[in-house]
């Protein structure tokens, strides 16, 4: 293991960071509409990516620097059962081609920003767009401050700031300097500045991936080897629970219907996040969105050789009391000091991409489903476009204060317990994509009734190092452990279902529907004109 600053790396990875910062800024003039200021512009990129450029920025948006720090680290941590992250991107795909090329036609045809507008102009209920908006934004501040954390796991490896011997002010700075910059150009571009800078994100990370599996495995004796040691120190019992520390190909008995459910769960939740939806809907046509959801699983076959790099670090004998640098001190450990700069660029790029497109959803979120909703309904386009820069900072800051006064470990429960929130919005979301038969007040009771139980297991559940917000699995009432967000989702549904024929009985008011059948299979023609939504009353349903 390296100590002090690593100067080399340290070079290299400024230089990327200020190649990436001026395209940042450069972002702001790339296809951008003349005299156009609104959300469309600023929070969607003009609504005007083709499939290469979607590619891009869903790929940076999705695989994070979180997940290029976090999944080798459950396997380093636990073996087999990180595995869980592949399967789960690859059952997402063929789940989110039903019904994203819909979202994007009734938005693009209505104008819609984020996916609480599609809710309210579907049901007619400003109540049930707020709840989704609140969930979006609870689901999205712990997964902004992971992105920073990311970022300080390769300035701490480097020798730069969050060390154990430095302090206060000298300690945070090179985080609040990457924070500023984050937050310049993410004011000043948009979304135009994140999709530009993905092109870098993406081809980084595949270079060192590819040298990773192709050069450490050299230098650890080849494949057999790395298996051979990892299966051992996995073999070996944790002192702690007397247990076998993990298992190298295959989970346990007692823990198959916990993968299954993570997996699955994972997936219905993984493209309802705030920033997954803006990265769709910025696109310039649904035949965008379906060519996308058959060729981004090429990031999963990247992602199963990343969970690779968790066994050979545990075969390099890597030790580090914080998980979350086994991977940082593994390149350290084994790559000349200057590809160590180009890996830690890679995961700090990795970083800045969706973080900034995390905080445009989040403040696109604020600005079109609180802001222009409940405080100011007046707002024009282009005040929209000035509230939405302002509360992209706010966001940002959020989540910086969040990395700096709090336990990493807790950021990572919240992140996780975000997963579960996010499930949540399926019903309304998905369901309402499809039809049109729950009743908005049922909607909003299910959806309480999963916050409420989700967020209840999670606070109840231990882990070996704390007595709350453990982990994200419970022993449900089959009496197997099984995710907490798919079990809050099945009730979440149950009471939907219920109270919908209740209403009905009662001929509950609906609220009017604003979309026709026409709209959810609409090809791309001219670019959607941002509308204003009456205010949701009673009414007759409409659309289908």
């Amino acid at each position: 293991m390296k100590h002090g600053v690593n100067a080399v790396a340290l070079t290299v990875f400024c230089l990327f960071f200020v190649a990436v910062t001026v395209m940042g800024f450069l972002a702001a003039r790339w296809r951008r509409a003349e005299n156009a200021e609104n959300l469309d512009e600023w929070g969607l990129g003009g609504r005007s990516f083709g499939t290469w450029v979607t590619w891009f920025l869903l790929g940076g948006d999705l695989y994070t620097a979180y997940t290029f720090v976090a999944v080798p680290a459950a396997i380093y941590a636990g073996g087999a059962a990180g595995f869980f992250a592949v399967p789960y991107t690859i059952l997402c795909y063929p789940l989110v081609f039903t019904f994203l090329p819909r979202l994007w036609s009734v938005s693009h045809r209505h104008g819609y920003v984020t996916s609480s507008d599609f809710v309210r102009g579907r049901f007619g209920s400003r109540g049930l767009s707020l709840a989704l908006a609140l969930t979006g934004l609870l689901a999205t501040m712990p997964y902004i401050a992971l992105q920073l954390v990311g970022i300080q796991a390769v300035l701490d490896v480097m020798g730069v700031g969050g060390g154990e011997h430095a302090n206060g002010f000298v300690k945070d700075l090179p985080l609040l300097i990457a924070f500023g910059v984050l937050a310049a150009y993410t004011y000043s571009s948009g979304l135009r500045a994140p999709a530009l800078i993905a092109f870098v994100k993406d081809a980084l990370i595949y270079i060192v991936i590819a040298v990773a599996i192709i050069y450490i495995p050299i230098r650890l004796g080849g494949f057999d080897s790395i298996f051979t040691k990892a299966g051992h120190a996995f073999a070996a019992v944790n002192q702690a629970t007397g247990k076998p520390r993990g298992s190298l190909v295959t989970t346990g008995p007692d823990a198959q219907w916990t993968y299954a459910t993570l997996a699955l769960g994972s997936a219905m939740a993984l493209f309802l996040y705030p920033h997954s939806v803006t990265a769709v809907l910025s696109s310039r046509s649904r035949e965008v969105i379906r060519r996308n959801t058959t060729i981004l699983p090429l990031y999963s076959l990247m992602l199963g050789m990343l969970a690779i790099l968790g066994f050979m670090a545990v075969a390099a004998g890597v030790k580090v009391k914080n998980g979350q640098l086994a991977i940082p001190q593994l390149f350290a450990d084994m790559f000349p000091d200057w590809f160590t700069g180009v890996a830690f660029a890679a995961v700090g790029i990795g970083a800045l991409v969706p973080a900034a497109i995390m905080s445009i959803a989040a403040a696109n979120l604020f600005t079109r489903n609180i802001y222009k909703d409940f405080i100011r309904p007046d707002a024009t386009p282009e005040h929209e476009a000035k509230v939405s820069k302002l509360a992209s900072l706010l966001v940002k800051v959020g989540a910086l204060v969040f990395v700096l006064t709090m336990d990493k470990t807790v950021a990572i429960n919240f992140q996780l317990l975000g997963g579960i929130w996010v499930l949540q919005t399926v019903p309304a979301l998905v369901g309402g994509l499809f039809t049109r038969w729950f009743h908005r007040w049922a909607l909003l009771a299910g959806w309480a009734a999963g916050m409420g139980y989700g967020t209840w297991r999670a606070y109840e559940t231990p882990s070996a190092t704390q007595d709350h917000f453990g982990n994200t699995n419970v022993i449900p009432f089959l009496g197997e452990k099984g995710y907490i967000g798919l079990t809050a989702f099945v009730l979440n549904l149950v009471v939907a279902v219920v109270l919908t024929v209740v209403f009905r009985a009662l001929k509950a008011p609906e609220g009017v529907d604003q979309t026709s059948p026409g709209d959810y299979t609409a090809d791309a023609g001219e670019p959607g004109v941002q509308v204003e939504l009456p205010p949701a009353t009673a009414g007759a349903p409409g659309g289908h």
